[in-house]
């Protein structure tokens, strides 16, 4: 068992028996009240799941295994000093609970590249697609090919004892994780470079190569991707990608198949397509104004268009969050430092001035300030990414990283098949209003 596993084995190991022992002992305990307006309304706030890897607070944003993101860009491993953060350090701060060493890091980039290899029939799936096909479309269905891959899938067939799930879905995360970056890239050069690949460079990172397999080799577009997959890569476990990994993968279904179900839910539009619908509604505002250096006053004009046409104002809002996303802030930072005299920059930090204050006018809008979509598409569009309908794509190639960590730690503490109870709209009606007795079913 290579060292990485092993110490997993180690952490996983304690922490289910502290699982099965709260489970054991304090099953009976209630920890929350919940109102018919959380039922009614996507269940916010009812705590429902066990995510270990991240948790999002309303007022700090998201915490990794408790480091913030400037924790992250400080502590977690780099290629060089002034650079970003390495995504799989992140990955295995979130799988292991601890801040990895260099040597860690680069063992797990070595790892990946040891397991990228795409089997043909998945190029073959991708390649029967129309190129005019979704990214997204893409993306999901080569992940869906990749099942006949399966570890996980041999080995439940094979009567393996379920204490030992955990074995060959690690085992399968690890592989899937490595071969995202060459699906995406392929997806990339077939839709918008004539299908004119690039063979992977095993001496680079896990982000560097994706960068480099889409075709751009500069050390500025690895640095964002670094950065880009750090802050993309996880956000708690209530969120639409990750429940639905949860929720699938609780079924037993295979590592690739959850990962699939959280890429559908991603590239849905109050998800992962926001990145996109944020670049798009830019682009219309300046074909709409007929300016590319609008006013401020020009800019307050649109969005109270925007909002007064039933719209919202993408990349603004947040679910949960009561603050500028911490993954806005970096990323704004990222521009200050890097980025000189670009334009749509410069628009999504005028936003930033004029967007806010009007939504605080607007009294069920409980979140005025911008999250990371808000900013994400205007770094990737700078160094050279303009097709935006691929951004989704590279969110998703992220987001792997938590989900599918938090999916390890789903089999290793053995939780079981998710299945909530549900009710015609009628029941809940006459439950409020007195008409159902607390211990009827």
């Amino acid at each position: 068992m290579e060292y990485i596993k092993y110490r997993f084995f180690q952490k996983a190991s304690k922490a289910s028996k502290e699982f099965q022992r709260i489970k054991k002992i304090h099953a009976d305990k209630v920890i929350a009240e919940i109102t018919l307006g959380q039922v009614l309304s996507g269940m916010k706030g009812i705590p429902l799941l066990v995510t270990d890897t991240s948790k999002l607070d309303p007022n700090e944003g998201i915490r990794f295994q408790g480091y913030s993101i400037p924790d992250l860009r400080e502590k977690l491993p780099k290629i060089s000093k002034e650079g970003e953060p390495l995504p799989e350090g992140l990955f295995y701060l979130m799988l292991i609970g601890d801040i990895p060493k260099h040597e860690d890091a680069m063992n797990l980039s070595k790892d990946f590249a040891t397991r990228s290899h795409i089997p043909q029939h998945v190029y073959d799936v991708i390649d029967a697609m129309p190129k005019s096909s979704r990214p997204m479309t893409q993306f999901t269905a080569a992940i869906l090919a990749m099942a006949t891959e399966s570890i996980f899938q041999k080995a439940y067939r094979a009567g393996v004892n379920k204490q030992y799930f955990w074995d060959s879905t690690y085992e399968d995360v690890m592989n899937l994780i490595a071969r995202l970056p060459p699906i995406a890239a392929y997806i990339y050069r077939r839709c918008f470079y004539n299908d004119v690949q690039i063979e992977p460079n095993p001496r680079l990172d896990w982000a560097g190569n994706l960068a480099h397999m889409m075709g751009f080799d500069s050390e500025d577009i690895r640095r964002l991707f670094r950065l880009y997959m750090v802050i993309h890569a996880d956000h708690e476990g209530g969120n639409v990608s990750a429940h639905a990994a949860h929720l699938v993968g609780s079924a037993l279904c295979n590592p690739y198949y959850a990962y699939a179900a959280a890429m559908t839910g991603l590239a849905g539009p109050l998800h992962g397509f926001a990145n996109q619908d944020v670049i798009h509604w830019i682009f219309q505002m300046i074909e709409d104004l007929d300016t590319d250096t609008p006013t401020d006053e020009q800019v307050a004009a649109y969005c109270k268009q925007t909002l007064e046409e039933g719209r919202v104002i993408p990349g603004y809002g947040h679910a949960v969050l009561r603050k500028t996303d911490p993954r806005f802030t970096v990323q704004q930072e990222f521009a200050e430092k890097y980025i000189k005299d670009e334009p749509l920059v410069e628009i999504v930090n005028q936003l930033y001035k004029v967007v806010p204050p009007i939504l605080s006018k607007i009294a069920k809008i409980k979140n005025p300030w911008p999250n990371v979509d808000a900013f994400s598409g205007s770094l990737l569009y700078h160094y050279g990414i303009k097709e935006y309908t691929f951004y989704t794509v590279l969110f998703g190639v992220s987001r792997a990283l938590g989900v599918l960590a938090s999916l390890v730690n789903d089999r290793a503490y053995g939780l079981p098949i998710e299945r909530p109870t549900s009710h015609p709209l009628e029941w809940y009606k006459n439950k409020v209003e007195g008409r159902i007795e607390d211990d009827e079913q």
